[in-house]
């Protein structure tokens, strides 16, 4: 018989509760973002608020001491993410307890998240199996080089209300899930670019306040030089700004743009399954829109 997940913990001499992280304060979140080094504003946590659910781990006092959440898309899939615990709990069992919790209201979904060094042990032991590396690559930008596109009848110009539709089927195409209401919520906080071709999407860039500065994504292509159509007036915006973008594209044209633009590499993390692996979304013959950049490596 399968055990349920306690609603109680005993750790490290005091026990930690259950809760809702809709019921907590913004600011209680942002301070374990903060103990772990997250770049995450109250604002950012509003946004995933917003837009998925989750637990917290609650000391006697109401202190967070932890947080589990997830973004369903339909009834088959779902990712997670804000896994966090104090660092002085991250050993002694609550990250595996809050995520018991939070694998209990997704059961039946395939599963992706994005995993850090430290929690990889965890996950695999949750039997997620490791997928691709994500290059965080940010940094102060500067624009390089200029737009040039190899058909006249190909222009970037700025995405408005209208082109949403297009944008949700191109992701759909990319990500491999139809994750209509994140999309459109995430353009309402973002300035978007979109190449179009002969009057159709053909790739598109948004970017919205987060962490430190702003973020790309997602952004979503066809090929490299498509890629960097969108992300180039982004990157020109916020010149002498704090630019992210997390990106699977380890080498190549893309990659190479980011890192000339003044986002190298900072940090990797490992997007990891639990069910359909990555290969089994692809669409179409492989020759399709690819996501070139996360929306976040909460969101994916």
């Amino acid at each position: 018989m399968k055990v349920k997940p306690s609603e109680s913990l005993k750790i490290d001499a005091f026990s930690m509760r259950i809760g809702d992280v809709q019921d907590v304060d913004l600011d209680r979140l942002h301070v374990l973002s903060l103990s772990v080094g997250w770049p995450h504003r109250a604002e950012d946590w509003q946004f995933l608020r917003e837009s998925g659910q989750g637990f917290v781990a609650l000391d006697e006092i109401g202190r967070v001491l932890g947080s589990a959440m997830w973004f369903p898309h339909g009834a088959g899939f779902a990712t997670v993410g804000m896994v966090i615990t104090s660092p002085r709990l991250q050993t002694l069992g609550a990250a595996q307890w809050l995520m018991k919790r939070a694998l209990e209201k997704v059961a039946g979904r395939d599963l992706r998240l994005n995993a850090t060094r430290a929690a990889r042990r965890l996950y695999l032991s949750l039997d997620f199996q490791p997928e691709k590396t994500v290059y965080q690559c940010q940094g102060v930008v500067h624009p390089i080089g200029s737009a040039s596109m190899e058909k006249a009848d190909s222009e970037v110009r700025r995405l408005r209300a209208e082109h949403v539709p297009a944008i949700i089927a191109l992701d759909t195409a990319g990500f491999g899930v139809r994750r209509e209401a994140l999309v459109q919520k995430l353009f309402d906080q973002s300035v978007g670019y979109g190449l179009f071709d002969d009057g159709a999407l053909k790739a598109f860039a948004l970017c919205r306040p987060f962490g430190r500065g702003h973020v790309v994504g997602p952004v979503v292509a066809v090929q490299d030089a498509d890629a960097i159509a969108v992300v180039r007036p982004h990157v020109a915006e916020h010149s002498g700004g704090f630019l992210r973008v997390d990106t699977h594209m380890e080498s190549g044209e893309f990659a190479a743009f980011l890192s000339h633009s003044g986002m190298p590499v900072f940090d990797t993390v490992l997007t990891m399954s639990s069910g359909k692996r990555l290969a089994d979304f692809a669409v179409g013959d492989g020759v399709g829109p690819i996501t070139y950049a996360l929306a976040s490596q909460t969101l994916g």
